[in-house]
């Protein structure tokens, strides 16, 4: 097979002008080309008078292979990407804790290996969970084991589904096949900035999950790890509870995939004396903007043309006072929904389905923060610190999980805000006018209203005095990381032990999650033996 790269393609094209185009940079008939498939599929809006796209193209040829690499410098020979799943040989079930995207493809990989894992997740399963999180959004009746934090899927199953990473792991293909394999869009395959979307996302985790039991796995909902049993520095036993009721699982190999809101679970670690720290992360608020206003403002005259869809964008800034803003898990044509998951804190993310319609689009708007900001040297003191800022949000939106939300001119001007411009919060079950200032630390509230102002430079319009901040975004990352070896990727307090993916501190996001999750089940079946 022949990947042709750097092909320009038309916004509105078709099979029919892939195989027209491919033909004339190999110079052969149309009738050589077996097949064609994107292979990867960026936006080049570098000029806006000429935007395109820019793609590298998979072709199957009838022969003459070898002559056409010769004299075409943009075509490359490629070998099929594949997987080689390693043998399970035997030995006591593993255990995952979680069911976001780490712990779902550790128990992919570890029941396609031949292994009979043993999944608990502390919420429900997708359908059930996205109930209460609907009666959520509705009520303002929050159910702290069933919301957008906990539950199949993860944090990740309510949110834009972007699967962009900066991994240049291999087995991040692997996990977008399997996407694809259980219902998601197969251009994931080949969009330089692919998303599945909240409605896509969910399918695909529930035949996730059905694959995973009907190759002999078990996964247990409504379970929570509550101890850890070991012996001679190894684990021995997890201690779980489910229903009311305390239980014993005997297990050798348990990989920690709890996620970044997990608190009780870090908590319950610390006591235990497993080595961990307090790692940085980001706070700040969501900002929302008219999609159309953001589509023309990237695309100009070719805004919704042909395949081009809703307009995204990534900037960051250099602040004075030194520290750095970015905007990040950026949802076009999305919504901001309420992501709290403990009584009487808010806190808020980002959501996108797959069509990416909505009448807004946001972003996250975050200011750097480390443990010199948390004001103690307990490894769980970012924690505390991401509690006190939800707490505060809470009260100021009216103790009712309605959000705290502010014009950007009036934030600019730290002024709470009377009423609203063009921009009307997306945000369920409510929002509240407020003056953002009141709550966040003066450094991250100066240094947002420094990145604003220079991002406005950057992208027309994002410093529209109508665009509205609703807080607060805490929860931008694991405040937490689980300390474990490079080598075997055990906790290095806890021979069995596998701290895994983004709330043990070693992922940022559902790509680099799921890969984690891989690493780690390959690591497990390592110990029974040879791979093969």
């Amino acid at each position: 097979m022949i990947r042709l790269n750097n092909v320009r393609l038309p916004l509105d094209y078709t099979d029919d002008t892939i195989r027209k185009k491919v033909s004339r940079e190999l110079k052969i008939d149309k009738s050589a080309i077996q097949g064609v498939a994107l292979f990867r599929r960026s936006v080049d809006a570098r000029k806006k008078e000429q935007i395109h796209f820019l793609c590298s193209v998979d072709v199957t040829l009838n022969g003459k292979e070898d002559l056409i690499l010769k004299r075409c410098k943009n075509a490359v020979k490629v070998t099929p990407y594949h997987y080689e799943v390693p043998k399970w040989n035997g030995g006591a079930a593993p255990m995952i804790v979680g069911m976001g995207p780490a712990g779902l493809f550790a128990g992919l990989v570890l029941v396609q290996s031949g292994a009979k894992p043993i999944i608990i997740e502390r919420g429900k399963d997708v359908d059930s969970r996205t109930k209460d999180v609907s009666q959520f959004w509705l009520t303002g009746k929050l159910d702290p084991f069933s919301n957008v934090q906990f539950g199949e899927g993860g944090a990740g199953t309510f949110s834009d589904g972007k699967l962009n990473t900066g991994t240049k792991d291999n087995r991040q293909r692997k996990v977008l096949e399997e996407f694809v394999r259980h219902g998601a869009p197969d251009e994931i395959l080949y969009n330089a900035k692919p998303h599945i979307g909240t409605d896509k996302l969910k399918i695909a985790v529930r035949n996730i999950r059905e694959k995973i039991i009907s190759l002999g796995g078990t996964v247990l909902f409504e379970t929570t790890l509550t101890g850890i049993k070991t012996e001679n520095g190894k684990i021995t036993a997890a201690i779980v509870e489910r229903n009311g009721k305390q239980d014993i699982i005997e297990t050798d190999s348990l990989i920690l995939a709890i996620g970044h809101s997990a608190r009780d679970t870090f908590a319950m670690l610390h006591e235990l004396a497993l080595p961990m720290e307090a790692k940085p992360f980001s706070v700040g608020a969501r900002i929302e903007h008219l999609r159309d206003k953001i589509d023309k403002a990237q695309y100009g005259s070719f805004a919704g043309t042909g395949h081009l869809g809703a307009a995204y964008y990534k900037m960051n800034v250099h602040m004075q006072n030194g520290r750095g803003a970015y905007t990040f898990c950026m949802c076009p044509g999305g919504k901001v929904v309420n992501a709290s998951s403990e009584t009487g804190g808010l806190c808020t993310n980002g959501m996108s389905e797959f069509a990416r319609n909505e009448q807004n689009s946001n972003a996250a708007l975050l200011v750097g923060v480390s443990p010199e900001d948390y004001g103690s040297d307990s490894p769980l003191a970012g924690v505390q610190f991401q509690r006190k800022l939800e707490e505060s949000a809470y009260a100021l939106g009216g103790s009712n999980y309605h959000a705290p939300v502010q014009r950007v001119g009036d934030f600019l001007a730290n002024r709470k805000s009377e009423r609203f411009g063009e921009v009307l919060p997306s945000i369920k079950p409510g929002a509240t006018l407020s003056n953002l200032h009141d709550i966040l630390p003066q450094e991250i509230s100066e240094a947002m209203k420094e990145a604003i102002a220079g991002m406005g430079k950057k992208l027309q319009g994002f410093d529209h005095p109508d665009a509205v901040l609703t807080g607060l975004e805490t929860r931008s990352s694991s405040p937490v990381r689980i300390l474990r070896s490079m080598d075997t990727l055990e906790s290095v307090g806890l021979a069995g032990l596998y701290p895994c993916g983004e709330g043990a501190g070693y992922a940022g996001g559902i790509i680099s999650a799921a890969v984690d999750g891989i690493k780690c089940a390959e690591k497990i079946i390592a110990k029974t033996g040879t791979c093969g």
